[in-house]
């Protein structure tokens, strides 16, 4: 089943190389989406693709790179129904 997750990672994010290293991540997934630095001081990540991949993202997520701390991940996740798989996030998966 293909699902989007929409992601906010709190504490120490940026800075970190935490956006290049969920690119990095997501890409070895396979996944589409954007990572981007939010002026609050978190990061979001929009994310797209198969369930499992999008929670192995999410899990990595909870950890980061070396140099992050993550406080806390807000997550949303929903199912993408079959007419609209092709109209959500495609193309590689980018910092914005």
């Amino acid at each position: 089943m293909q699902v989007l997750a929409k992601l906010k990672i709190h504490g120490r994010v940026q800075g970190v190389f935490f956006r290049q290293s969920t690119r990095e991540k997501a890409r070895e997934l396979g996944l589409s989406g954007w990572v981007k630095n939010m002026p609050d001081g978190t990061v979001e990540a929009l994310a797209a693709g198969p369930e499992s991949l999008v929670n192995e993202l999410i899990a990595w997520c909870h950890k980061g790179p070396a140099y992050a701390r993550v406080d806390k991940v807000e997550a949303s996740v929903s199912k993408v129904e079959e007419r609209h798989e092709a109209t959500v996030a495609s193309g590689p998966f980018e910092i914005a």
